[in-house]
């Protein structure tokens, strides 16, 4: 019989027939639930159990992400042995809005996010008594786990931050887009709406994406968001901006506070993230004393940002790196 990584490794082959098959049994087996986060706002997730495992992954998304968007990973993490738990970020998926436009990326402080995770593992996680807790973080949702990591290093065995947003590419320099957001930050009509350059959601072609290299991939999360609109999310706030990079340069000031065992992935062409952030973050990180895994990021050569829906090839490199780490924490 083929091994996970072979089967990894040729999926998009026949990637309609997996998805229409396997997969979409798996997903009809998820429970859905919800509670009240920070200021009651409603926070949805999803959990994939079995009676016959005693190891969860937990999984931070990304931003605009939902978990509708994530069968296919927590198929093949539920099928390497382990339970799955993924969290709807408050403004986004199916968790409650903030703002009167749904499209709109917003967060009022972005430790609410971090407290909404902290609300999520004492409800979810902490009570079913695990043998092994692990966390598995992409892009925004790496930022948030830090974060959460820092302030409750010894709740999770071990994570992994795939394209963790330590910090975010700007177009613009350090300096201008500081003044900007001060200056939106002063003023209520600019402070909640879409950042320069932004807008509602839109479908855009496979051709421009930068995001992924599987057609497969991509063309299936489109369809997400045709077939469930409310999914929607566009362009984030000027002040989701402005949390948001204060948010990085918050984690990398507590680095040293994390003293779970960590594997950081990068994508070697990532046009969303600073990835001279995630150097920086190792290096804080080895100076306290607890190093990331190889003291320093582990590059996925020629993947974009989104490493974990990215091409067969790299898709499992990944994924195979991540089953590893955990493993020998098992």
């Amino acid at each position: 019989m083929p091994s996970n990584y072979d089967r990894w490794l040729t999926r998009e082959y026949g990637f309609s027939a997996f998805a229409t098959g396997p997969l979409l049994d798996f997903w009809r087996t998820r429970e859905e639930a919800e509670f009240n986060g920070v200021d009651n706002v409603p926070i949805r997730y999803v959990r994939f159990c079995s009676a016959r495992h005693n190891k969860v992954i937990f999984i931070s998304t990304g931003r605009i992400e939902s978990y509708v968007k994530y069968p296919e990973l927590a198929y093949d993490l539920f099928n390497c042995g382990y339970d799955v738990m993924i969290l709807d970020h408050r403004g986004q998926g199916r968790s409650g809005r903030l703002l009167k436009d749904p499209h709109l990326g917003h967060v009022d402080k972005f430790d609410d996010y971090v407290s909404d995770l902290s609300t999520f593992y004492k409800l979810e996680i902490a009570p079913r008594n695990y043998a092994k807790k692990f966390a598995l973080a992409h892009s925004m949702g790496g930022a948030i786990m830090a974060l959460f990591l820092a302030s409750e290093p010894k709740n999770f065995d071990a994570a992994v931050l795939c394209a963790p947003m330590t910090g975010i590419s700007l177009r613009t320099p350090d300096w201008l887009t500081r003044n900007i957001l001060n200056w939106a930050e002063r003023r209520p009509l600019y402070r909640n709406n879409y950042a320069l350059g932004t807008g509602t959601w839109r479908p855009l072609p496979f051709v421009v994406n930068r995001l992924t290299h599987s057609r497969e991939r991509y063309r299936r999360n489109q369809r997400f968001y045709a077939d469930y609109p409310e999914l929607r999310v566009g362009g984030p706030t000027y002040h989701w901006v402005r949390e948001s990079i204060q948010a990085g340069v918050k984690i990398l000031e507590q680095a040293k506070n994390i003293t779970t065992p960590l594997l950081l992935l990068q994508a070697g062409e990532d046009h969303v993230v600073d990835n001279r952030s995630h150097a920086a973050f190792c290096q804080a990180m080895a100076i306290a004393g607890h190093p990331c895994v190889g003291g320093k990021p582990l590059v996925i050569e020629g993947a974009r940002h989104e490493i974990l829906f990215e091409r067969d090839d790299m898709r499992a490199k990944a994924l195979d790196a991540i089953m590893r780490f955990y493993a020998r924490r098992t």
